[in-house]
């Protein structure tokens, strides 16, 4: 088998084998093929697309080419969820605690951000204490005994995908649905769960902006799953604005207790009630959705979702105190106001320019080598549809730095205010199984 040949066969529109596909991915992962002929196959890719048997074989060789997690000593269905990103996504800091309160495993593998805000393991290190440095063997026990536990993504997990998406960077070959859609699923499919939620964002703060877009993606990742013999479903949701009212990493912990509580932001809540029913609903609780809501619903209610909460905190060192007194968790220095400068209705919020002002204020990293200031970031006070006098804030901006000029001047540009009321858009626009 020659990469040159099978460089041309795509190419010319043609499907591979799974054999090929494997033979490309072996051999790129261990530097028998060479760059040059990677990006070319990528961008072949790129013109002529995949079929979904050529998909599924790509993913599958990328998992292969790494560790993959072993979950089976963990008792019952294992359902991980993946976000494709945006701003304010705070969703896994309220669906663990969540759907583990009503019997569900989450065994979740997280990062770290890169980007507006830092990831689930930063922001849950805004709590003192907590550590996600435990062993395998102690990630499996405290699954079975609290069915929650957050560990950090192993070192050596589809190594092939981290390879082939540094090249597609400086190839021009990242925008492509196939591609994006076995990166994503490999590291899912790698990580050792029976069934997969995907929340695929679309808007002007994700990487889909279009709904076309974040359709054929939702529609790509659903059928990988679903072919390797995971039970995936996608729900597709809006990132126009940013989602709930904190962007930060204390703060959004500060905002996922509050929902837990049952007070959180009605997006949030929402949201975080939607791709929580079909993980109940994937692990089997229940046979249908709407039970599964009623479940979630009565432990927000009962409290059995914040002692869930509490018990997680405790059991991976942190401080579980901060669930009933907020304050403990990082405070920034000032807390400026940022006021409307005309009457009318909020039409717009372009999310990713709020997450741009947001880790301009260290809440997120610009590089993997930049310090994330935990205590920091935005809170929103209006959103899209809400009705603002002059003056009125719009915005609270929580910073350890006095001028915070660069900052107020990119929120007023992500902020539009209209004389007539506007339409807000949908939260969920469609669910893809």
């Amino acid at each position: 088998m020659r990469m040159v040949d099978l460089i041309e066969k795509k190419r010319d529109g043609l499907e591979l084998t799974k054999e090929e596909i494997e033979f490309i991915i072996n051999g790129y992962t261990s530097d028998t093929i060479p760059d040059y002929q990677m990006s070319a196959f990528a961008m072949a890719v790129f013109f002529q697309d995949m079929t979904a048997h050529e998909r599924a074989a790509l993913t599958m060789a990328m998992v292969q080419s790494g560790d993959q997690i072993d979950l089976s000593a963990i008792d019952g269905i294992k359902v991980d969820k993946h976000s494709t990103g945006g701003v304010g996504d705070t969703t896994t800091l309220v669906l663990g605690p969540l759907v583990a309160s009503v019997g569900v495993p989450v065994a979740k593998m997280s990062g770290r951000g890169l980007g507006h805000t830092g990831g689930t393991i930063d922001k849950l290190e805004a709590v003192s204490g907590f550590s996600v440095e435990i062993t395998n063997q102690q990630f499996i026990d405290l699954v079975n005994k609290n069915k929650l536990a957050v560990v950090g993504q192993s070192g050596n997990l589809t190594p092939a995908d981290k390879k082939l998406y540094a090249l597609r960077d400086v190839t021009a070959t990242v925008n492509s649905i196939p591609l994006i859609a076995s990166s994503i699923m490999s590291k899912k499919i790698a990580s050792g769960a029976n069934a997969i939620v995907l929340d695929v964002k679309t808007g002007a703060g994700a990487f889909m902006k279009e709904l076309t877009q974040a359709e054929e993606l939702a529609k790509a990742m659903v059928d990988i799953g679903n072919n390797l013999g995971r039970n995936t479903m996608a729900v597709i949701s809006d990132m126009s604005q940013p989602l709930g009212f904190a962007i930060g990493n204390a703060l959004e912990v500060k905002e996922a207790i509050d929902t837990l509580r049952g007070n959180g932001p009605e997006d949030l809540k929402e949201l975080c009630l939607a791709l929580g029913s079909q993980m109940v609903l994937l692990a089997g609780k229940t046979s249908t959705v709407e039970q599964a809501r009623i479940l979630l619903e009565e432990a927000i209610v009962s409290g059995k979702a914040l002692e869930t909460l509490k018990t997680f905190l405790q059991d991976q060192g942190g401080d579980p105190t901060v669930v009933d007194d907020v304050t403990k968790l990082p405070t920034a220095k000032y807390q400026i106001e940022v006021p409307a400068w005309d009457t009318g209705y909020i039409g717009q919020i372009v999310a990713d320019k709020i997450g741009v002002a947001a880790m301009l204020l260290g809440a997120g990293r610009a590089t993997k080598e930049s310090t994330i200031d935990l205590a920091v970031g935005i809170e929103l006070r209006k959103k899209v549809g809400d009705f603002v006098n002059t003056g009125e804030t719009l915005v609270t901006i929580h910073t350890n730095e006095e001028n915070v000029a660069e900052v107020t001047k990119i929120i007023n540009d992500s902020y539009t205010i209209a004389s007539e009321r506007v339409e807000i858009p949908p939260l969920i626009y469609k669910e893809i199984k």
